[in-house]
């Protein structure tokens, strides 16, 4: 043997090592203490034949009135041919990316075991859904909201962040779906005595791979193992398959389940039509960011002076190359535009039709005013933009009393904006916004003071009808 060829078998051992090294790194400890988990069998793949429409699903009167009054009338790919296997009972292992569709492929199968069972409180959880944060959980929390508006089930959700002991009080009074971060859901399980899980027939573990890689993999473990396991169906969606992801499958799912990838020919691992890259920034950005490549630039809120227009712009189109910038002006603010070109920055307005954009306003409103976290993060930040606006020098344009209050509310999901103290002037006196600062929008200023009892009545809305 030459030595070139001896050079290569110990260059290919030492790559096999490095291999072995990293898979080995790579695998899970899910499996540990489970006792005798068999391998992943040869799933079978979805078939291709399916229908889009609504309509063709065997689905109970309750659900069809919901989805029909939310405004869907055809499914996603991913919707089309993962809820018929799920309707008959099947396992499923999607690979779905985000926005493609699944909460609702997985919440329609799931809510219909519910009323075809006649759940009741009394027969505690039937349905549990794990998510990896408590924004997914909210999330899928408004969307189930929607779906059960016409069903007697009840729902909740349970979360880190959130306070246990109003936790315990619904859950033992009986949550027949409920939504978890993995945390929360093992304390629970571990110490809620009055937690009722032992008719669970479903359970949705959601963006699997996500909830493992932010450190969920032994809480998931001791779920797997708590939960019992005779009757269930269970549903795992996962963007990528990892080893961790598979052994996941594993003690989850039951052998040979259904394999759905709708997205298995495409190139990326988004939605299409998804452009990527962006960075969200206050005005900071303005002066000494140097990111090559930029291509937008969008303005939501005007600058203040026209040399700010200019920084802000200056961070694309650099070095010679090519860039598009997009202003957003209010009507009243026009008068900004003489400034500009005063600036010898002229610009052209972007036209495009009214009837492209989604009308999603009523949904928003729905699910800001039924959900508390959401409902103090709007109202939050509707205080935080009218305290920005009142910053402004320009105070001939840019005005906090020429706004159409009624419209800011609705920008932030509000039906009637809530009542505010925002600090006006040098004085930093607080200021209340109200009826009588304006003379000349008419209902536009009626300002309604939210109450922390109503509030917290919506909040207990969450869990039950």
């Amino acid at each position: 043997m030459s030595k070139r060829s001896l050079s290569a078998s110990s260059n290919q051992e030492e790559v096999e090592e490095k291999v072995n090294k990293k898979q080995k790194a790579e695998q899970s400890n899910l499996i540990d203490g489970i006792g005798e988990v068999p391998q992943l069998e040869t799933t079978e793949t979805a078939s291709e034949s399916v229908s889009f429409d609504f309509e063709t699903l065997d689905i109970s009167e309750p659900t069809k009135k919901a989805i029909k009054e939310i405004g869907f009338t055809r499914m996603t790919e991913v919707q089309a041919r993962t809820i018929p296997p799920l309707m008959a009972g099947r396992d499923v292992l999607g690979a779905a990316k985000t926005g493609s569709g699944k909460t609702l492929a997985f919440l329609i199968p799931a809510i219909e075991i519910l009323h075809k069972l006649k759940f009741k409180p009394r027969n505690g959880t039937g349905v549990i859904v794990i998510s990896p944060t408590r924004e997914l959980a909210l999330q899928i929390l408004g969307v189930v909201k929607e779906l059960l508006q016409y069903h007697q089930q009840t729902f909740g959700i349970v979360m880190g962040g959130a306070n246990r002991q109003a936790e315990v009080q619904k859950i033992t009074k009986g949550v027949n779906l409920l939504i978890a971060t993995p945390g929360r859901l093992l304390d629970h399980l571990q110490n809620t005595k009055g937690f009722v899980y032992k008719n669970l027939k479903a359970l949705v573990i959601d963006e699997a791979d996500r909830i493992l890689e932010i450190g969920f993999e032994e809480e998931m473990k001791q779920i797997i193992k708590i939960l019992p396991k005779e009757n269930r169906q269970s549903m795992l969606f996962s963007a990528t398959q990892t080893t961790k992801v598979e052994d996941l499958v594993r003690i989850s799912l039951r052998q040979g389940p259904l394999y759905i990838n709708v997205d298995e020919k495409k190139e990326t691992a988004t939605v299409d039509g998804l452009v990527q890259g962006y960075v969200v920034c206050d005005n900071v950005a303005a002066r000494g960011l140097d990111i090559p490549a930029v291509d937008w630039i969008i303005q939501y809120d005007p600058p203040d002076d026209p040399r700010d227009y200019i920084h802000r712009v200056g961070r694309t189109a650099r070095a010679g190359g090519q860039g598009k910038s997009l202003l957003f002006l209010l009507p009243n603010e026009l008068g900004f535009l003489r400034y500009l070109k005063h600036a010898k920055v002229p610009l052209n307005e972007y036209q495009f039709p009214a009837n492209k954009i989604a009308n999603v306003q009523s949904q928003l409103e729905k699910l800001v005013e039924k959900n508390y976290y959401l409902h103090e993060s709007a109202r939050d930040g509707f205080r935080s933009y009218l305290m920005s606006y009142t910053s402004y020098s320009l105070k001939s344009i840019f005005n906090v009393n020429n706004l159409d209050l009624q419209k800011v509310g609705k920008a932030f999901g509000f039906k009637v904006p809530p009542k505010v103290h925002i600090t006006i002037g040098s004085s930093g006196k607080d200021s209340k916004i109200s009826k009588r600062d304006r003379n000349d929008k008419g209902s536009n200023n009626h300002f309604v003071k939210q109450r922390g009892n109503s509030l917290k009545k919506n909040n207990d809305k969450q869990w039950s009808r």
